[in-house]
């Protein structure tokens, strides 16, 4: 599975802008995904931009006006920007839509990824993304989330208060009533959370409520939340259920957890704590030398760099004691 976050995204268009020919006139995205990186490169290249749909009314956004009707005579040179070419179907469509446009404007396409295969179908290409792949900016949106595992506090929904979680009247009024967070476009295979069994009804309605569709859902099957917390066994719960399904993907909320489920695993989980795909726990080690940590570490490296910190300012206190003692003696 192959993974780029908004940050690759970025990264990429930074890298590779001098590929843009610099007598473009107007930056055109393509709904939805490709707006996103067409209004960075019309950032950056301090161009107008508008959508598709737009152009072909005559409308671009410029300079924090909107709705600005456009003179021909002034853009010729037009870039289609989209994020991805996967079969290549999207940007066939674009063309057919834009054909009729083509005596009147020198228009070129550009995509962020492409399939190696699929390269020529457009003019500018930045990097070669194989599939499977999944994008920050439409993860939740994504086909082949029936082969998925997800994670309900913390991504479906808010997490609950400690005043809510209270295993009692205040917390089914939570499970029934929670704000939600990033509610997929398409169903789900199977959700997987530490919620106890005898919440299942409340939390069905959420999910019903909040238009969610999936296939199973797997709760904890514990009398009451002190089992739950002598057991803590959140992590094992979950990695269980995907290890023994044919999914390639869980969602999961705590770093430290995602970081546990895949270790179990060895399956790609995505955690939206920091929106980072986690491939491979075991090499997640912390660099002592440059007082780094990887991305995926980011919890267990704070707390590590922490106790390093603690352990040094110690260490300092003692050598000036000890150095204090040899003076006055």
């Amino acid at each position: 599975m192959n993974y780029r976050s908004i940050d690759d995204l970025n990264n990429v268009i930074l890298k590779q802008l001098h590929l843009i020919p610099r007598d473009i006139d107007l930056i055109v995205g393509v709904p939805r995904s490709g707006m996103l990186p067409a209004n960075l490169m019309a950032l950056y290249l301090n161009l107008p931009y508008t959508d598709i749909h737009s152009f072909m009314n005559g409308v671009i956004y410029k300079s924090g006006a909107r709705k600005q009707f456009f003179n021909e005579s002034h853009y010729k040179n037009i870039l289609v920007v989209d994020d991805s070419i996967a079969s290549g179907s999207a940007i066939k469509e674009c063309k057919k839509d834009l054909n009729h446009l083509e005596s009147k404007f020198n228009i070129k396409y550009c995509a962020i990824y492409f399939t190696p295969e699929n390269k020529n179908m457009a003019d500018i290409a930045f990097e070669a993304i194989p599939t499977p792949r999944y994008f920050q900016w439409n993860i939740f949106n994504h086909t082949t989330l029936e082969k998925a595992c997800f994670d309900i506090d913390g991504v479906l929904c808010v997490d609950p208060s400690k005043e809510q979680n209270d295993d009692g009247a205040l917390y089914k009024s939570f499970l029934l009533n929670a704000a939600p967070l990033y509610i997929p476009g398409s169903k789900i295979g199977t959700i997987v959370t530490s919620r106890l069994e005898k919440y299942r009804t409340e939390t069905e309605t959420w999910l019903k409520n909040n238009g969610i569709h999936y296939d199973k859902l797997v709760m904890l099957d514990l009398p009451d939340m002190k089992a739950r917390q002598k057991a803590n066994n959140h992590a094992g719960h979950k990695a269980k259920e995907y290890q023994l399904s044919n999914y390639n993907l869980f969602v999961e909320s705590d770093l430290c957890q995602a970081i546990e489920i895949n270790r179990k695993t060895k399956k790609p989980v995505f955690c939206t704590e920091n929106f980072k795909m986690i491939y491979d726990s075991e090499s997640m080690i912390y660099n002592l030398k440059s007082g780094k940590y990887l991305p995926f570490l980011h919890r267990y490296g704070l707390r590590l760099r922490d106790t390093i910190r603690k352990f040094k300012v110690q260490n300092q206190k003692q050598t000036i004691k000890e150095a204090s003692t040899s003076t006055n003696l």
